[in-house]
């Protein structure tokens, strides 16, 4: 029988932490997703995804990541795997850090909040980090409490015990159609099975504002570049020598990881206003311009790396909101109907506590955090984006 009290549209971080613990609430939960998992074309992919505390002033997103580390940690006993490296990270400016700069408003928050980054000036990264170009960067800090996700396996393992506690999972079905106007009641897929729920949560990243044109006005699919590099010397880009890192971010976009102790590359991205696509018909090829761009990069910061073999790239999907925070809310002229999307590029990192968030919106639950992301429209919401974000 093909009903449930709760059907997930979606098996991505949001999709699948939301399943696990709705059931642990007690709910017959499914997720339906087109497959395969993780979904090469989806944002919850690829090797790698940067878990941090830092964003700037903004206490909100900070609070959660302190509640997500320990639950990465926890991921790993309970996976039986090491999807999260605790490496740290480290946070460089080519300018001394000022009030209002991203770095800087994230040093005062975590001293704030009682943690403890450390400062590090031109001297320090060279002798610390010594795959940097010596001079490049002057200001910075360090945080031990923080590092990376294997994401795209960390999805595979965390669906794969979703089916062990109970969750049924449609694995090879795209859903084409919400049935009902006033009330959600299930959804067709494109091989004519319908399926029923009480709730449905639309957990479908870009693809969402497709499923729900209505959300168009505040929701687009962005790509971003993302490279795999083979480093000739492999060490110089390991932990110690070589952490999960922003590069003047706010400025440049730049970031990247270690060595990734599987693949053996190092992965470097950019956060920045990446390129309007449409999730399901444009191509996702990385440019000529976006190489060029890359080698500049690495030769003003990592020269070891200038002419390193570029073993993959790909260009990583963004759901971004107009105001660049996390959508969890009812739809509000569709009951029965909850979206879980929009993560803009930097909601991964809160996996470990999605499941709770949306949990919570699903039954209506005081959460000090779920005002950050209700429904809102174009015109009670300024356009913007987090505060690593490169706009340039």
């Amino acid at each position: 029988m093909n009903s449930y009290d709760v059907l997930i549209v979606g098996a991505g971080i949001f999709g699948v932490t939301a399943a696990l613990t709705l059931r642990e609430r007690g709910y017959r939960t499914a997720v339906i997703d087109p497959g395969p998992i993780p979904h090469p074309l989806a944002a919850s992919t690829d090797i790698s995804k940067v878990v941090r505390m830092e964003y700037g002033p903004d206490l909100t997103y900070m609070q959660m990541v302190e509640q997500a580390i320990p639950g990465w940690e926890a991921w790993n006993d309970l996976l039986g795997e090491t999807i999260f490296h605790k490496t740290g990270v480290t946070m460089l400016t080519r300018q001394p850090m000022a009030p209002g700069g991203f770095e800087y408003e994230s040093y005062q928050l975590l001293q704030a909040r009682d943690h403890r980054p450390e400062r590090l000036n031109s001297d320090d990264i060279a002798r610390r980090f010594p795959a940097w170009k010596p001079g490049a960067f002057v200001d910075g800090f360090f945080h031990a409490q923080g590092g990376y996700a294997r994401s795209g396996r960390a999805v595979e393992l965390l669906l794969a015990y979703a089916v062990q506690q109970g969750i049924t999972c449609h694995i090879g079905e795209t859903v084409t159609q919400l049935l009902g106007e006033e009330r959600v009641i299930g959804v067709r897929t494109e091989v004519g099975n319908l399926y029923h729920a009480d709730q449905i949560i639309v957990a479908t990243g870009s693809w969402t504002p497709y499923l729900l044109p209505e959300l168009q006005p505040m929701m687009r699919a962005t790509g971003h570049p993302v490279f795999h590099l083979k480093p000739a010397d492999p060490t110089l880009f390991s932990p110690p020598n070589f952490v999960v890192f922003t590069a003047d971010i706010a400025n440049s976009g730049w970031y990247g990881f270690p060595l990734h102790p599987q693949k053996g590359v190092v992965k470097i991205a950019n956060h920045g206003a990446g390129q309007l696509l449409d999730p399901t018909r444009d191509e996702r090829a990385v440019t000529d311009t976006d190489i060029r761009n890359l080698r500049n990069f690495l030769t003003d910061t990592f020269p070891a790396l200038k002419e390193a073999s570029i073993v993959y790239t790909r260009r990583c999907l963004y759901c971004d909101t107009l105001d660049g925070d996390l959508w969890l809310d009812h739809h509000p002229e569709r009951p029965g109907l909850l979206v879980a999307a929009g993560g803009s590029g930097h909601g991964f990192k809160f996996g470990p506590v999605l499941g709770p968030l949306i949990a919570d919106a699903v039954e209506g639950k005081p959460n000090a955090w779920l005002s950050k992301f209700a429904w809102r429209s174009p015109d009670e919401t300024e356009e913007g984006h987090e505060a690593a974000r490169y706009s340039g």
